[in-house]
């Protein structure tokens, strides 16, 4: 789950402008602008409603009342903040983000793939927003259980119909901005597939126009179940990023005490 965290800290601040002299190759990923977002709020809003045993509705409408200012989308923000937990039908990407930490948490991918069904149903229930939450859990299920790239890549395009095969250099040209998971998931597991570490990951990510916060936490996620480690110093940066003092000078570790529970 660090990765899925750290990628969307990462790619927080390049969701929606960039230096003109931007470098992916050579920008810091993480400098005091970066921030986490609703990805990390859902993702361990996820955690909680497994360890807890309680719906994945509840957790999330729970999370968003207690972070609101996170960056939510409007459907979603309006969905927790009326209290009607009704399903709208959405096939945005926040079902993807929040459903790596299935696919690392369950044992097998029928578990995997009926929780992260589950999860996505209660806000995200048309086809392709359930798709997504499931191909993403999917994904970090297979990396972390010794799937080779190859047999990753197969697995998606047979079972889900995601197109994997055109590299990100030719994606760079015609990429645009995208929150739908059609739009997401493809970008997002090209960036892994192209990586051969998870820093490398995430600046693939960095490298095409994307939804770089969302894309980091799907991407990311997968890239540390793949390879193991995101290769930094996972605790320390989730204390900088996680740790906030309020306007009274208390600081709130909640979000941390559960990213490392």
């Amino acid at each position: 789950m660090y990765g899925s965290i750290l990628g969307d800290i990462a790619g927080s601040r390049f969701e929606f402008s960039r230096p003109q002299d931007f470098d992916p190759d050579r920008v810091e990923l993480f400098a005091d602008d970066c921030f986490y977002t609703d990805d990390t709020v859902m993702t361990i809003a996820t955690k909680y409603a497994i360890f807890n045993q309680m719906s994945y509705g509840a957790a999330y409408a729970c999370f968003g009342r207690k972070y609101p200012f996170a960056g939510y989308g409007t459907m979603f923000k309006k969905w927790f903040e009326t209290h009607t937990l009704r399903a709208y039908n959405s096939y945005g990407n926040g079902s993807a983000m929040r459903a790596g930490y299935i696919g690392e948490y369950f044992s097998t991918l029928e578990e995997v793939q009926r929780e992260a069904e589950k999860s996505a149903m209660c806000t995200h229930n048309h086809p392709e927003g359930v798709k997504g939450a499931v191909a993403t859990a999917t994904c970090v299920f297979l990396a972390r259980n010794g799937f080779s790239k190859k047999e990753i890549k197969t697995y998606v395009e047979k079972n889900f119909g995601y197109h994997l095969r055109r590299p990100l250099k030719s994606r760079r040209r015609s990429a645009k901005f995208d929150i739908t998971c059609q739009g997401t998931i493809p970008v997002a597991i090209r960036c892994f597939l192209e990586s051969y570490n998870w820093e490398s990951c995430i600046r693939n990510v960095f490298s095409i126009v994307c939804d770089t916060d969302t894309v980091g936490c799907i991407a990311g996620g997968i890239a540390e179940a793949y390879y193991g480690t995101t290769g930094f110093d996972e605790e320390e940066l989730l204390q900088k990023y996680l740790i906030k003092t309020n306007p009274h000078g208390n600081q709130d570790t909640y979000l941390f005490d559960w990213a490392i529970k």
